[in-house]
């Protein structure tokens, strides 16, 4: 493991994001600067309704809450009741693959996952809804059930933290193209219906299934991917020489050769066009994080919010 906490992180470094990640929103009724204002708001639910009763109508009764069916079959009205749900379970899944291991700028974009999930956490937490999670890597899934205590919020800070230093360049795996596929089946089984889903990845491996998948699970819960992605994906420069791996070979690929560069800035812009593409096909908002900057002034800038000036004296 690294001392760098650019190249991985502590337990201790996740759970000091506790205090600035107050005042973030990842819900609806976002600040008008936020990405999820306008129509991203729109494809996020809030909180949801469960049905209580039904009773008889009385005067005063909002008549779009009368069920017509049980109103004809008893010859009276009667009209349906529900209370707002109290909380709303939440369910983040932390990608730690060894396509994560990767930065050119500042972090790493493993760190970049888990250092915004660890934000996500501890604001969820505080406002009184359930967390779990999903950390997985190449090798292994570990699932945690939504619970709203803190001690679930650092059992799931303590998993990424150690996924994330067990991630180095020569660790001999063996990286499966279905990895994420069989993560989101897993998401679909515990995030039934009307789950709030964070998804923190770079989006390795994905195909049709994948497509299928996240529509299946948007279909019945609020999905927030966090797209999360290298400067480099953007557009590589001329020169040098870049190491690039599985996890169980690597190679080096020359950048100086305008074919190669050409052909990797292809094949990142299209995973990243493919993830856009998604956001107006299925019923999911995509949010960008770059692990060329620092990962919590995005999330201010994502979420609406910028860092509280301080007072001059």
């Amino acid at each position: 493991m690294s001392d760098d906490p650019r190249i991985h992180v502590s337990l201790a470094h996740l759970r000091s994001l506790q205090g600035p990640a107050r005042g973030l929103s990842f819900l609806p009724h976002q600040a008008s600067a936020s990405v999820l204002n306008g129509r991203h708001a729109s494809r996020l639910r809030g909180r949801g309704l469960n049905f209580e009763e039904m009773r008889d109508y009385l005067p005063g009764d909002d008549i779009r809450s009368i069920d017509w069916k049980a109103t004809a079959r008893t010859g009276s009205p009667h009209v349906r009741v529900f209370t707002e749900e109290r909380d709303r379970p939440a369910l983040l899944v932390v990608d730690q693959r060894m396509s994560m291991f990767f930065g050119s700028v500042l972090n790493l974009k493993s760190v970049t996952a888990a250092e915004a999930a660890a934000i996500a956490a501890f604001r969820i937490i505080e406002a009184g809804d359930r967390v779990g999670g999903i950390v997985f890597d190449d090798e292994d899934v570990v699932e945690y059930i939504p619970k709203r205590n803190q001690r679930t919020v650092y059992a799931l800070l303590e998993t990424i933290a150690d996924r994330n230093q067990a991630l180095h360049a020569d660790r001999a795996v063996k990286q499966e193209p279905g990895s994420l596929n069989r993560v989101l089946e897993s998401v679909r089984r515990i995030a039934h219906h009307d789950h709030l889903v964070l998804v923190f990845s770079d989006f390795d491996g994905i195909d049709d299934t994948t497509h299928k998948r996240l529509s299946g699970i948007a279909a019945h819960n609020d999905v927030i991917l966090f797209l999360v992605a290298d400067p480099s994906g953007w557009g590589i420069e001329s020169g040098g020489r870049e190491i690039v791996g599985d996890g169980a070979m690597q190679a080096e690929i020359d950048l100086g050769s305008r074919t190669i560069r050409e052909a990797v800035s292809h094949a990142s812009a299209s995973r990243l066009e493919k993830i856009i593409q998604w956001q107006t096909e299925i019923n999911l908002s995509v949010l960008p994080l770059s692990a060329g900057e620092e990962t919590l002034p995005q999330i201010r800038r994502l979420m609406g919010r910028v860092a509280p000036k301080r007072r001059v004296r």
